[in-house]
């Protein structure tokens, strides 16, 4: 019985040490938005340049995989027109 009460004592003791050492939601929140900047500080942009010449390159691959994937379509359904005898 007493080392119920012991035990109990002690759970208390911890929870109330845990909520005394916790910081204010709003100093946290502060705390984590300084943090976010610092992080961004540290980021290196890529130049209007850099950008430019990526972009570029994701247009070319998209039209050249735009390209294959429709011959592709159009070979497959000649393909299945020759091997069903149905030619539109």
């Amino acid at each position: 019985m007493a080392d119920k009460k012991l035990d109990e004592k002690k759970a208390d003791a911890k929870k109330s040490a845990k909520k005394s050492n916790k910081p204010n939601m709003f100093k946290r929140l502060v705390k984590y938005l300084g943090a976010c900047k610092g992080e961004l500080k540290k980021i290196t942009w890529p130049t209007a340049k850099a950008t430019t010449k990526n972009f570029g390159i994701v247009i070319g691959v998209i039209v050249v995989m735009g390209l294959f994937l429709f011959a592709l379509d159009r070979g497959l359904y000649a393909l299945l027109g020759l091997v069903m005898n149905t030619t539109a």
